[in-house]
């Protein structure tokens, strides 16, 4: 596919990242500093050119593309230059990038005329709230419209499924361990695979299931009830909007008086707090040392870790942060941070999909983008269908569920596929595009 991408910031090079082996890429952006890495390293066309340029964007070659991303970090260039791509590439399906969720809600109301609009807010405040529900989990996401739940699950010696192997482990049922990941490599999933501490496990299966995986994991994880967020800039206004409408009781702690007023205003069932949040005697004061989560959403990742820590510090169990470069996910995990939610990823999850074939809906991308979560239909006419799961060629993935006739089956080695099942599967990214083929 031909692929013309606006904008190489952060967003800019995840999308490349995760699509210039499978596809023909041309990327412009005003700065060539940007350009030129990425050209170095993944191989790709670029152009220096303004996204509202509408001269710049053809020269580079817009016309041609049979997929347009707008994902510059301004959002008004990135609907310009969409809203310039449906002229100059008429058949090409356009994908823009926003900060805001106001500009989704235009959309569709049907006064953009793009194909698609995707929100870093509301991307980032769906993945919170998701993990919010999963408080065991390293990282959740909700696939076929919430029938099929992923789980990622750090497995400590204490956990009672150590040292057994999945055959013999008494393990939920509605369920599959789709993936181990250990050292940073996955291992085989078989009846005889042993479980051992510091093992990553991806697991998929049905809410139910991931929620009794979470006791298996790390029983002392309660449901949360009550949380804060600490920053009230868009993301954290947009987290904290998502778990009122949860019916959570939410507190929002943010330093700056006039965006903590703004905020109080617009979301009158959160309490709003004008403090930086690191006083203790405030924390006890308030409860905010009883909360059962804890969110940390300020746009510096050096003060989210520092005020996880306080908070960590002072009793609070659960705690999820923004990282805003993949070094700040690594430092929030080795410093004790219980789940991470990058925005950039989140909403670099969602326009990648596009690219992929039509019949995925929805895919995750875990581990460093290493391994991939797929949710597609299969052909009528693929050579997978009606073959016993136990007898596919290994082709480097799991099936891990599938959604016939609008229920969700975990499969065992007798099941088969039919066409129009809805698979899920969990691959390694680099295999994605020949799983696709094949199902």
């Amino acid at each position: 596919m031909r692929i013309f991408i606006v904008g190489a910031g952060l967003i800019g090079e995840r999308i490349v990242s995760a699509l210039h082996a499978d596809h023909d890429l041309t990327v412009v952006d005003l700065d060539p500093a940007r350009l030129k890495p990425l050209a170095q390293h993944y191989d790709v066309a670029t152009a220096r050119a303004n996204a509202a340029s509408g001269r710049d964007l053809l020269h580079a070659g817009i016309a041609d593309a049979e997929l347009v991303i707008t994902c510059t970090s301004r959002d008004e260039a990135n609907l310009v230059a969409g809203t310039f791509a449906r002229s100059a590439a008429p058949a090409a399906t356009t994908i823009v990038r926003t900060q805001s969720a106001d500009y989704v809600d235009i959309w569709r109301e049907g006064r953009i005329d793009v194909d698609f609009v995707v929100s870093s807010e509301l991307e980032t405040a769906r993945g919170v709230t998701t993990a919010i529900g999963m408080p065991a989990a390293r990282h959740t996401d909700m696939f076929a419209e919430g029938r099929v739940q992923v789980v990622e699950l750090d497995v400590p010696a204490t956990a009672n499924v150590v040292r057994r192997t999945l055959r013999a482990a008494q393990l939920p049922s509605e369920s599959r361990v789709a993936g181990i990941i250990r050292g940073g490599r996955a291992v085989l999933v078989r009846g005889d695979a042993e479980i051992e501490p510091g093992d990553r496990l991806v697991v998929l299966g049905s809410p139910r299931a991931a929620r009794e995986w979470c006791q298996l994991v790390a029983p002392r994880r309660a449901e949360v009830h009550d949380v804060a967020v600490w920053g009230a800039q868009e993301l954290g206004a947009a987290i904290a909007h998502a778990l009122v409408e949860q019916g959570l009781n939410v507190k929002v702690i943010e330093p700056d008086a006039e965006r903590a007023g703004r905020l109080a205003e617009r979301l009158p069932r959160a309490r709003v707090f004008h403090t930086d949040g690191l006083d203790p005697a405030f924390l006890q004061r308030e409860g905010i040392a009883r909360i059962q989560a804890a969110i940390f959403a300020m746009r510096d990742d050096a003060r989210n870790l520092f005020a996880a820590a306080v908070a960590q510090l002072h009793g609070v169990g659960y705690t999820i942060a923004l990282a805003h470069s993949p070094v700040s996910a690594q430092a929030y995990e080795r410093h004790g941070i219980d789940a991470v939610v990058d925005p950039l990823l989140v909403t670099a999850e969602e326009i990648v999909r596009f690219a992929h074939d039509p019949r995925t809906h929805q895919m995750a991308m875990l581990e460093g983008d290493r391994f991939m979560v797929l949710d597609l239909t299969t052909r009528d006419d693929s050579e997978l269908l009606h073959v016993p799961i136990r007898e596919m060629p290994a082709r480097g993935a799991l099936i891990g569920a599938i959604v016939r006739n609008g229920e969700a089956i975990f499969p065992h080695g007798d099941d088969v596929l039919r066409g129009g099942d809805r698979v899920i599967v969990f691959t390694e990214a680099a295999r994605a595009a020949e799983v696709e083929r094949a199902l």
